[in-house]
């Protein structure tokens, strides 16, 4: 009944003119009527059916070549020992991810107690040349149904080169006494930013959220009340959703992604009462737990250097390490631009990689020792499945490349059909929580990640020790 609903809705303005124009003019009518973006869209979702129809058509023709190549490839010791590691990560992630859904199914975000209960809360928004987005940001949160006098609002601007800081003193300006902003003498870092929001702010939680972001009303309500009902609360991620979504077709993709990454991920590991990472576009700290890991955090290194990224996944590394759970709000929103290019988006993903090296390092140091009260086991098996991603890159990154220069054809329909299998959990979840139409574009990712991005974490494990935020620029022209 939902497909047949969606077909209606896009055949509705061809049923007003159809028996009032010649047929040939009907289509260009509709056409014409589209937006650019919409009609590429449409291009591009058609070709991404083309190529899963193809992976079917092919993956039945070339069963028996690809049994022939199975063979052949355990033939060897090598290739044997391959298959059987292979086949043994597959079972692991297979098991992994009935895990998840079971604790997917059990987790139940907390309900927003009373503005009694509520605790004082700090919000700490870093800038560095947003432009008129932060003020934006700052009004969103200033609209939030919070006690006024339980919320002191911060803004920080880290020495931006653009008109970034003449919007927070506009914001100041109508915001008076409830906003306070300051301004670093030069650009530091985002981490130095929140280190002086910590140091500023004198709320029972703090809450960060990124200067590109617009939450909803009852967003930090959501967000602070586990805090009160749970004392072994240390942190709380928020809900991201993908603000420029309607400006380009990346942006698509990457909001079918986040809803899989926090609303299914998320939701499980908050069941287990540890979540991995707690966003830097919405995320709330227990006061007592921030200040307990700031000095350590403040001056974390990284094979000698300071680490200048990562600094969300590391807050949460080291609230996890001093016993405290970190959990999931899932009604707790907060709406977040991503790149609209691919050079943003690989650049965002090589920093997220990087990150990610490091903080499993520095997790595998306490993760199987006696660090929190109770059983531990899930936090470990969280690890392992993110270590053995990280492990598993070159060896899946030289068979690929071995696959495609020996027999091309059967690693494309093979790799299509793989797309089509598994990204069909992501087009369902998606369309069961929000629009189906916009949940295929989970097929179109899978097929950009596959081959646009897939050297993204091999990359980001011989650069882990490197620098820098690499998307930090002045925001483009529109």
């Amino acid at each position: 009944m939902k497909i047949k609903k969606i077909v209606s809705k896009l055949l509705k303005p061809l049923k007003n003119h159809i028996f009032h124009a010649p047929q040939s003019t009907i289509i260009s009518k509709y056409l014409s009527s589209l937006k650019k973006s919409d009609i590429w869209g449409l291009l591009v979702l058609t070709c991404t059916f083309l190529l899963m129809i193809d992976a079917v058509y092919l993956g039945f023709v070339l069963k028996e070549d690809y049994i022939q190549f199975n063979i052949e490839r355990m033939s060897s010791t090598l290739g044997f020992s391959f298959m059987i590691a292979s086949i043994s990560f597959l079972v692991f992630k297979g098991s992994f991810f009935i895990y998840n859904l079971y604790h997917y199914f059990k987790y139940k975000h907390i309900a927003s107690v009373s503005n009694d209960e509520l605790p004082t809360c700090t919000v700490i928004v870093p800038a560095y040349n947003e432009g008129k987005q932060v003020w934006d940001t700052l009004m969103s949160l200033i609209n939030s149904d919070y006690p006024k006098e339980k919320l002191q609002l911060l803004a920080i601007d880290d020495g931006s080169v653009d008109d970034t800081w003449e919007w927070m003193l506009d914001a100041k300006k109508q915001l008076g006494d409830r906003l306070e902003i300051y301004q670093q003498p030069k650009n530091k870092g985002k981490r130095h930013a929140l280190y002086r929001g910590f140091n500023q702010g004198n709320g029972d939680i703090f809450v960060t959220v990124d200067s590109d972001s617009i939450v909803k009303s009852d967003t930090l309500r959501n967000l602070v009340s586990p805090f009160v009902t749970n004392k072994k609360c240390g942190a709380v991620a928020g809900n991201i959703r993908v603000l420029n979504k309607e400006t380009s077709l990346l942006p698509k993709m990457l909001d079918v992604s986040f809803v899989l990454s926090f609303e299914f991920v998320r939701s499980a590991e908050s069941n287990l009462n540890s979540v991995l990472c707690t966003p830097g576009a919405l995320a709330a700290y227990r006061s007592e737990a921030v200040f307990a890991c700031l000095p350590e955090w403040i001056n974390q290194t990284f094979m000698g250097q300071l680490s200048d990224i990562g600094e969300d996944r590391a807050m949460t590394n080291m609230i996890l390490k001093q016993g405290y759970s970190v959990l999931f709000q899932r009604n707790a929103y907060a709406y977040t631009n991503v790149p609209e290019k691919y050079s943003g988006l690989y650049k965002m993903f090589i920093r997220w990689g990087r990150s990610n090296v490091r903080e499993n390092i520095e997790m595998s140091k306490y993760v199987f020792k006696n660090f929190r009260k109770g059983p531990k086991t899930a936090p470990r098996l969280l690890f392992l499945s993110q270590s053995l991603k990280i492990i598993m890159a070159y060896p899946f990154l030289l068979f690929m490349l071995f696959f495609v220069t020996t027999h091309p054809i059967l690693f494309l329909s093979s790799t299509f059909l793989s797309i089509l299998i598994l990204s069909t959990f992501s087009v369902i979840f998606y369309a069961n929580r929000y629009k189906t139409k916009e949940s295929f574009w989970a097929y179109t990712y899978s097929i950009l990640y596959t081959f646009g991005l897939f050297w993204i974490t091999p990359y980001a494990i011989v650069t882990a020790n490197k620098r820098g935020w690499l998307t930090r620029s002045l925001p483009e022209k529109k």
